[in-house]
This record gives structure tokens, C-alpha cells and sequence, in this order.
């Protein structure tokens, strides 16, 4: 397997003296601005990060012969490439994915496709993430944006997991996800469909954030004879290294694999079932919120839900 980039070269060192807190779950963080230079203190793990030699005052310019010297490569920011058409007459479902309280994995799927440029030719890929433990659970690639990219993407997160009926999988208005051969199979599965509104990329926030280190850590740092040769790249990086071995903070610094393994074992809490809240009239111009763990749709006159009621994992009282 190749060697993947230390996280450590993500962070600057922490500077000698610093004040160091403790996190959340525990691990030990730098608060003092002198770790980088800056006004604005970031909350940096000391067990990712080294301790800085003492008298190194300078620093050395972008591009300088000590860069060469260390083998260093800066990597530029791409320009962006819209692979999302939301201008179409398919039905746009309700956003579902913000209502979310998640106890436990395969609650919300959540799901997006980005484009990656070749030598000779443009390819794009479809991912699907599961949002409580951001491990990837499906993915396809293609030469073409047509729907078959997002159903082969989902029937593989599908075969992979085999979800029971309930789930929730969010994404953009693209017309991928809208057209009615993918929410066929969607419905066949029992898979309930969410929808970002216009303008709140945010539920989408996880997806984006594993694209963008995808690309960083991997398709920026590499060239590729042919798409074959970019298909043995991305699956090594998702399945050995991603899902496997990169630590996520939000994870409490475990990879999502691990992550997943100590849920089922019992040492993290055990899923009760998500929670979808919505907030209604009661007629008397009044707002309520109400929780439930069913999705009728007669809520939001705004937004279509899947045909009928739909049971959200962990409700047992029907069958």
C-alpha cells in the first residue's frame, strides 16, 4: 500500500510553552495563537503535532530553495467545476437531513458527486457518506454526469450495508437524484428522500468535506494514466486508508471504521432510533414543534415526502 500523508503536515507545530486545554473527548489541544503565527487561536491536537525547535524564528517563503531542499509541494486551490443542475420538473422533496437527531449509523445517508480532470478528459464521482459515523458506504465512477452514475453509487452503498427500511438519504436539487429511476430505487429499498433547500449547502457539509480532502490528499498529489487507473487510486484511498485509518476529530480522533466497530460493541451509546422534529401550526397562528420518528408529509405543504408513511429506524411499534 503507499504511503499516505502524515495528518501531523496538516497542523504548524505548537510552540514551546504553549498553553494546551483538554477537548471534549479528552485529548490534549493547543490554545495559544503562537502555534500559528496568527490572531485567531485553533484548538490543535499536541498528539498530531511536534514540538517546535527552540530559536527557529524564521520561516521560510513559499517557493524558496528550502522547499525544494525538504521535497515540499504547495498545493493550489482548483477552480470549481458545477456538476449540480437543479433547474428541472421532478419533485423536490423536504429537507429531512436538518430535522435529524442521529443515534446510530444507516439513520442518514448522505450523498453528492464532484468532477475530476484528467489528462485528455473530465470524470466525475458519486459519493455516498453515512452522517453519523462519515465512513463511505458507496461510490461510483463514471465519464458521463447521466443518473446511472448516482444509482450505481447507491446500489453499492446498498449492497454494502443493506439498510433497513427507513433510512434517510440526503442531497442536492440535482436532477441525478430527482429523476425517477433513482427514486425508484429508493423506493424500493424503503429509503426515504431528503432535499438541501436553495442556498444551505451545510447538511451537505460532510459529503463536501470528504471531497475536498479526497482531492487534497490524493488527486491533487497524483497523475493518472486513464480513469482505470484513477478507479485502483480512489478505491484504495476510500476503502485502506479513508474509512480505515484517517482520524476524524468529530469522531473523538478514530478513523470511522473504528468508530463504527465501538458502537456496535456497546462502547458508545446504543441507537435508539433518529428523531425527526417539525415544527406546524396549530391553526391559531401559533408555531409547535413535534417530534416523531414517522414521516407522514401532510406537515409542509411546501415540500413532497416519499409516498406514504414511512417508518425512521429504531420504531417498532409497526411492522
Amino acid at each position: 500500500m503507499r504511503a499516505r500523508p502524515s495528518q501531523s503536515s496538516e497542523f504548524l507545530p505548537i510552540a514551546e510553552g504553549a498553553a494546551t486545554s483538554r477537548g471534549r473527548d479528552g485529548s490534549a489541544v493547543c490554545d495559544s495563537a503562537d502555534c500559528l503565527g496568527t490572531s485567531a487561536p485553533l484548538r490543535i491536537p499536541t498528539d498530531l503535532c511536534g514540538v517546535a525547535e527552540a530559536g527557529n524564528a524564521s520561516e521560510p517563503q513559499e517557493g524558496s530553495a528550502d522547499d525544494e531542499e525538504d521535497n515540499l509541494l504547495a498545493l493550489r486551490r482548483r477552480r470549481f467545476v458545477v456538476t449540480t443542475d437543479a433547474n428541472h420538473k421532478f419533485e423536490v422533496y423536504l429537507n429531512l437531513a436538518r430535522r435529524m437527531k442521529l443515534t446510530g449509523i444507516d439513520q442518514l445517508w448522505i450523498a453528492d458527486i464532484t468532477y475530476i480532470r484528467l489528462k485528455a478528459e473530465f470524470v466525475y464521482l458519486a459519493v455516498i457518506l453515512d452522517a453519523f459515523s462519515r465512513k463511505v458506504v458507496g461510490w461510483a465512477l463514471d465519464r458521463t454526469l447521466a443518473s446511472r452514475l448516482a444509482i450505481a453509487a447507491l446500489e453499492h452503498a446498498i449492497a454494502q450495508r443493506q439498510p433497513r427500511p427507513g433510512l434517510v438519504h440526503h442531497s442536492d436539487r440535482g436532477l441525478q437524484y430527482a429523476r425517477g429511476d433513482y427514486v425508484a430505487v429508493l423506493e424500493k429499498y424503503g429509503i426515504v428522500p431528503s432535499m438541501s433547500r436553495p442556498a444551505n449547502p451545510y447538511d451537505n457539509a460532510n459529503c463536501e468535506s470528504f471531497i475536498k480532502t479526497l482531492k487534497r490528499e490524493e488527486i491533487y498529489a497524483n497523475k493518472y494514466d486513464n480513469v482505470e487507473h484513477l478507479r485502483a487510486n480512489i478505491e484504495e484511498f476510500i476503502e485502506e486508508y479513508y474509512n480505515r485509518q484517517r482520524l476524524h476529530s468529530a469522531l473523538g480522533y478514530r478513523p470511522p471504521e473504528e468508530f463504527e466497530q465501538q458502537s456496535e460493541r456497546g462502547n458508545l451509546p446504543a441507537p435508539l432510533g433518529a428523531t425527526v422534529e417539525f415544527v406546524v401550526n396549530d391553526g391559531n397562528g401559533e408555531n409547535q414543534k413535534r417530534a416523531s420518528k414517522e414521516l407522514f408529509g401532510e406537515e409542509d405543504s411546501n415540500a413532497i415526502l416519499f409516498p406514504g408513511p414511512l417508518l425512521l429506524l429504531g420504531d417498532t411499534r409497526k411492522a
